[in-house]
């Protein structure tokens, strides 16, 4: 029998615990032997579960019961999550986490402390839910060298903009409808700011192009000034509005950011609708592979907790691996060139040409019946945008929405 710990059993962990007893059977049989939950530790007391005998209250409890070999870390925030998983794996223990926050801050220390014991840490269902990313990326991608990563990799974000879409609804009325389905927490703010989807790029880039991406370093905006106007501006012009998560290697920096984008018909990341999430990863030899499925909910991250485990008491993988890094190779974001969607109401009695001896070779739209139009850049700066936008605002011209064009 092999005997195990939950720490944090909220949704995710009682998820876990649910399918751990759920699939017994067939866990059993692939591993050998039979896992045994002999601990778990919540802040709450645990009523009307079958494991609700098993609490403690303690983590001294677990830590100093040496027939505990795996603990499943599912708390919520940096500590003492932090402390705890430290603490297992410099003993030999061997963790597995769904916790995204402790892996985008941490992960290379974390990593290093495993090494050093022979333990595993394994994080799987800290990005993507249940779709399989992490193992993917580390072994199947591992003879190339990757360029880039984007993504639409938080579902309650996505149900949203998918939402305003689909059924003409406001922002808050998409939110609202979010929170009733379970898709959004009381407080959205880790989800509508882009605080989730920067911590999951942080862990795909660090991945990626081995050296730790501190979420800091991350340009990050979320989806709280996005307006009906610019869903239907976007549909006329064969594009969605998405928060895209990207990062790209030049091979010596790392562009990093989290931002609404303009996502045109001809990309995949234009079809992911609701709370599903797809994620492109970009390597030299293979080009474009796509990953794609239901990015939260508690069974598919669950079930991708409960592989974690079965993986890590096998020790059929390696523990991934990336460098400590302060993120000093992070590039400024502003340098990079990229394409704007730009909506303004004027006064000017010709807009466009305004537009166009400012902004050449734009793409431009009008909206007579509300003085408003809109237009599509071609690349520049964030520092050349915002000087343009500058001198059109000397000629009348009011700035409505600004987004990037992926």
């Amino acid at each position: 029998m092999i005997n195990i710990a939950i720490i944090g059993f909220g949704l995710i962990g009682s998820g876990a615990a649910d399918v751990l007893a759920e699939n017994e059977s067939v866990i059993s049989k692939k591993l050998g032997n039979k896992i045994n939950v002999k601990y778990i530790l919540d802040l709450r007391k645990i009523e009307n579960h079958a494991l609700s005998k098993n609490q403690v209250e303690s983590f001294d409890t677990i830590i100093n019961d040496p027939e505990i070999s795996l603990i499943v870390e599912a708390m919520v925030g940096s500590h003492p999550a932090f402390e705890y998983t430290k603490a297992a794996l410099e003993k030999g223990i061997s963790v597995v986490t769904p916790n995204k926050e402790i892996v985008a801050k941490f992960g290379a220390e974390l990593l290093a402390a495993a090494a050093e014991t022979d333990a595993r840490y394994f994080f799987e269902a800290s990005v993507g839910g249940g779709i399989p990313i992490i193992r993917p990326m580390y072994n199947c991608l591992a003879a190339n060298k990757i360029n880039s990563v984007s993504a639409i990799i938080n579902g309650t974000t996505n149900f949203i903009l998918t939402k305003m879409e689909k059924d003409n609804l406001s922002f808050d009325e998409s939110l609202s409808l979010a929170q009733a389905n379970g898709f959004a927490e009381k407080d959205p703010s880790s989800d509508i700011d882009g605080i989730d989807s920067c911590r999951k790029i942080c862990i795909l880039s660090s991945l990626a192009f081995g050296k730790q991406l501190p979420p800091e370093k991350v340009y990050t905006e979320g989806i709280r000034n996005i307006y009906l106007k610019d869903i239907k501006n976007a549909a006329k012009c064969g594009y969605k509005i998405k928060l895209i998560a990207k990062s790209v290697s030049d091979g010596d920096s790392v562009n990093a950011i989290v931002s609404p984008m303009f996502v045109h018909n001809s990309c995949p990341l234009y079809n992911i609708e609701d709370v599903f999430n797809g994620i492109i990863i970009n390597g030299n030899a293979i080009g474009d592979v796509m990953f794609y499925g239901r990015g939260a909910g508690q069974l598919p991250t669950a079930s991708a907790i409960v592989a974690d485990i079965m993986d890590a008491i096998l020790k059929t993988t390696k523990n991934m691996t990336w460098d400590i890094s302060d993120g000093s190779y992070v590039a400024d974001y502003k340098l990079e060139p990229v394409r704007r969607y730009i909506r303004m109401d004027y006064v000017n009695s010709d807009p466009e040409y305004a537009i166009k001896s400012i902004f050449k070779n734009s793409e431009i739209y009008r909206d007579d019946g509300n003085k408003e139009i809109f237009f599509f850049t071609k690349e520049y700066s964030e520092y050349q945008i915002n000087e343009k936008i500058s001198a059109l605002s000397d000629s009348g011209f009011n700035v409505l929405s600004k987004l990037r064009v992926l």
